[in-house]
Order: structure tokens, then C-alpha cells, then sequence
């Protein structure tokens, strides 16, 4: 694996990552590509030095494939063989895909114990890296599902606690209930969605990595998806700075979050090889204070 450039040097918990990680739910969903191109880029993120891989159990299609993207994961790994270890592997437990396209959340302590040690199974670990909390769940205290991976943490099963979906509150009572063992947030956060800041303020503060999910919202989806298209840019300030730098959209938006603290980790999705090498590219990208401030929607 290339190192990235230490201006955009990122870890989690002490581990270094990078400074931008694979979202990997694509793969798995709907409209997923085949198993041979989801391994592909699985291994193309590896080969640009990705070093950060979110998955959680529920992201799968269909009812009966809990853990899809998981399994997968672990397979693109196997096969990778050196440099695959060097891999952090963050996935998440909490939340529930019937297989109607709907979403549920399960955040009691009993649930989350079970599903931690179901991960690690298909993971094919005997810690998981770094555990996530989905979301919580208003139905069940939240403490009470924090105390779960604190439980889990001390019996080895996971090695790190992360939380995704929460508000400042829940980071400051997730910190007095883990303490140094909660090292990281993933919430949504973007140009086009910045709702979020408080948090990501409250994650510098606290030295907590902050992950961003969906982090290209506000550029054009089509100027992303294909980092290559020779079609005119939308007239937008992300395009407008792409064609000044002679890259994509989208590693200028990555840039953007890039340069808001040294503990954001974007982990964009990318159902191509192509797409995942472009946003790693953005190692070598840093933008002026001018750019940034110019970056407005």
C-alpha cells in the first residue's frame, strides 16, 4: 500500500487509517454490482492505500442475507492477502433490514451482544476493530445500549467503540460511560448537509474521529459516478474549482472535508474501481484557505 501524504495523515483510536476510508454498503444493496466487480473494488481501494473499511450487518438487498456485506468484506480480504491486515474494519450493529427496502433499529443490550459476536464470526476476527452503534434506539434507554459495548469491549470482543447518528448529548454520555474506548462518530455531514457541525466541534474537541457518511451530497451524482466523463461540469463552486485543478468534483468535496479538522475520515461509497481510486486520490489534494471559503452552496 502507498502511504498518504502526511499533511492528510488521519487515525482512530490510534490506528492510522488514511485519509479517506471505503464506504461499503454499496456493494450490497440495491442495485449492487456482481461479486467479482464488489471485490474489485474492494481490492482497488486497498491497492490506493484505503486503509478504513465501514460495513455494518444489516447492509444487504433481500431478507435472509444478514451480514452480506460483511461476508463479502472478509472475502475480498482473504483474497487480497499482504497488506489486507493492515485494514481497519468498522461495522455496526443496531439497526435491521427486513428486506422490504425499510430500516429498523434494535438497540437492546441483549440484541447488540449477539450481533457483535455474529460479526466477528463473519468478519472471521476475534475482536472487531471498531464497533459501531447504528443509531439509538428510542425504545431502550440510550446508556443502556452503550453499556452493551462496554461489556463487549471488556470481554475482548471489540476492540474499539464508535457511535453513529447521534446528537452532542448522546457523545458526551456515551464519553462518561466508555471513556477513552469510544474513538469515533458517524454521522451525516456534507456541503449539502451541514446540520451536523456541532457535532463534528464536538469531535475535535474531544479528539473523537469524526466520520461523515454521504459525504458528496451537493455535487452532481453524475459528475461522481463517473470521475472520467468528458461531460460539461454543472456550474457549481465545487466544479468550478474541479476544472482550476484539473481534478474531479468529487476530490474537491472530499478536500472540503478534509480541511474542516484534522479528525474527519470521509468514507464515501464507489460501486467501481474507478470511483474508489479518485477519492483516494485526494491524498495529494490540499485545498488554500480561499478554496475552502469559496466552497459554498
Amino acid at each position: 500500500m502507498r502511504q498518504t501524504p502526511a499533511a492528510h495523515a488521519r487515525t482512530i483510536g490510534g490506528v492510522a487509517v488514511g485519509a479517506i476510508g471505503l464506504g461499503a454498503m454499496p456493494l450490497s444493496v440495491e442495485e449492487r454490482p456482481h461479486e467479482e466487480q464488489a471485490v474489485a473494488v474492494i481490492h482497488a481501494a486497498l491497492d490506493a492505500g484505503v486503509r478504513l473499511i465501514d460495513t455494518a450487518d444489516c447492509y444487504h438487498w433481500h431478507a435472509g442475507e444478514l451480514g452480506h456485506n460483511e461476508r463479502l468484506i472478509a472475502r475480498a480480504l482473504a483474497a487480497y492477502g499482504s497488506g489486507s491486515d493492515e485494514v481497519l474494519v468498522a461495522t455496526k450493529g443496531g439497526r435491521g433490514r427486513p428486506g422490504d427496502g425499510s430500516w429498523t433499529v434494535d438497540g437492546d443490550p441483549r440484541h447488540l451482544r449477539r450481533a457483535a459476536e455474529a460479526s466477528a464470526a463473519r468478519l472471521g476476527v476475534e475482536a472487531i476493530g471498531l464497533y459501531q452503534l447504528h443509531k439509538p434506539d428510542p425504545a431502550v434507554p440510550f446508556a443502556d445500549s452503550v453499556g452493551a459495548l462496554r461489556d463487549l469491549a471488556d470481554a475482548g470482543t471489540i476492540r474499539m467503540v464508535g457511535l453513529s447518528n447521534v446528537d452532542r448529548g448522546q457523545i458526551r454520555t456515551a464519553r462518561e460511560i466508555l471513556g477513552p474506548r469510544l474513538v469515533s462518530v458517524q454521522n451525516r455531514f456534507s456541503p449539502a448537509h451541514p446540520s451536523t457541525r456541532d457535532t463534528l466541534d464536538l469531535c475535535t474537541e474531544l479528539g473523537l474521529a469524526f466520520l461523515p457518511w454521504s459525504p458528496l451530497g451537493g455535487i452532481s451524482l453524475s459528475a461522481v459516478d463517473d470521475p472520467g466523463s468528458t461531460a460539461p461540469m454543472p456550474d457549481t463552486p465545487f466544479h468550478a474549482l474541479a476544472r482550476a485543478r484539473g481534478v474531479s468534483p468529487q476530490q474537491v468535496c472530499l478536500a472540503w472535508h478534509l480541511a474542516q479538522s484534522p479528525v474527519v475520515v470521509p468514507i464515501p461509497g464507489a460501486r467501481r474501481p474507478a470511483s474508489i481510486r479518485d477519492s483516494a486520490a485526494v491524498a495529494g489534494l490540499t485545498l488554500s484557505a480561499a478554496e475552502v471559503a469559496r466552497l459554498h452552496l
